[in-house]
């Protein structure tokens, strides 16, 4: 039988002045009574970012006035915005990516936004654009309480672990619905370079100080451990992570707005919406160098980092 810790409970905190419903028990709440914009005072920025922390993704419904350059104007309140380091921008936006499953395909695999670099975002804002009729929900799941539900034995395993991320992959496995050239397409813009980093396998969360499991399908194996064992070992943690009990199912209005704290969560679209359109713009915020529970920093793999130019005397 599992005990539940204060983590496990999804609660609104007392002190937050947010209107806050939680949606799931483990994780996901939506802020009611706010209109996200550049012009939000400190105080509310500061308790969305609170919230964020506390419930790893927030809910927004009906950002009707949010255009691209409002939710740039909101990324930049809320931290340091940052493009994707390989697929190119949104037309006419600075740094927003844009997902847009016009052909019938979505990304729909377990993962971390852009864990094969060393800094990974910190967080996500997504904003829905064109929803299909059914379907094209996205799910999210807890980082945290998956670490904390492991048992001791997996959790001394997990401790002093390190796993290879990048963007070099499966993509044929993530892609549903798309034809062999389409693949071809995509993966030669997402890995045009190709990238390689050691993270932990568990993250101390920097502003909480929370340990939380950090993989997904950007992981190309367990330092020390053969491809084989990597394997088994990675559909254990999965398994663990992506637990129905341990996640929550956004449907998706036009005008939603997501946010999820990409240093403690998951997340993956459902591929069940056919020929349908689903449009939604993304920014992310830049983050921080994950730290090991022994204070130990990520490694950068590839491209491998040039050193220092000595001026001459």
């Amino acid at each position: 039988m599992t005990v539940l810790t204060h983590n496990f409970v999804n609660a609104r905190a007392a002190e937050s002045p947010l209107e806050i419903v939680p949606v799931a028990g483990r994780i996901g709440a939506e802020i009611r009574g706010i209109a996200l914009s550049g012009d939000l005072d400190d105080i509310t920025i500061a308790a969305i970012r609170a919230a964020l922390v506390r419930h790893k993704v927030i809910f927004f419904r009906d950002q009707f006035d949010l255009d691209d350059a409002k939710q740039e104007g909101f990324a930049g309140r809320l931290g340091k915005p940052v493009a994707h380091p390989t697929v190119p921008v949104a037309e006419g936006s600075r740094f927003l990516l844009e997902l847009d499953s016009k052909e019938g395909y979505a990304a729909s695999s377990w993962h971390t936004d852009v864990t094969f670099v060393d800094a990974y975002p910190e967080a996500s804002i997504l904003r829905a654009i064109t929803i299909p009729e059914a379907g094209g929900d996205t799910l999210w799941a807890n980082g945290v309480t998956a670490y904390e539900e492991l048992p001791d034995s997996l959790k001394t395993l997990v401790d002093n672990l390190w796993a290879l991320h990048t963007n070099d992959y499966d993509y044929a496995a993530t892609l549903g619905g798309a034809d062999r050239k389409r693949i071809e397409e995509h993966r030669n813009v997402f890995a045009s370079t190709v990238y390689e980093t050691e993270h932990p396998v568990v993250r101390v969360h920097p502003e909480s100080g929370e340990r939380a499991l950090l993989v997904g399908h950007f992981v190309k194996s367990f330092v020390g451990l053969n491809s084989a064992d990597s394997q088994r070992l990675f559909s254990i943690l999965q398994d663990h992570i992506t637990k129905p009990e341990n996640t929550v199912r956004w449907r998706w209005r036009a005008g939603d707005v997501a946010i999820w704290d990409n240093r403690s969560t998951q997340h993956r679209a459902v591929a069940d919406f056919g020929t349908q359109r689903r449009t939604l713009r993304r920014a992310t915020i830049h983050g921080e160098v994950p730290v090991a529970i022994d204070g130990s920093r990520s490694r950068i793999v590839k491209p491998e980092p040039q050193p220092a130019l000595v001026a001459a005397e």
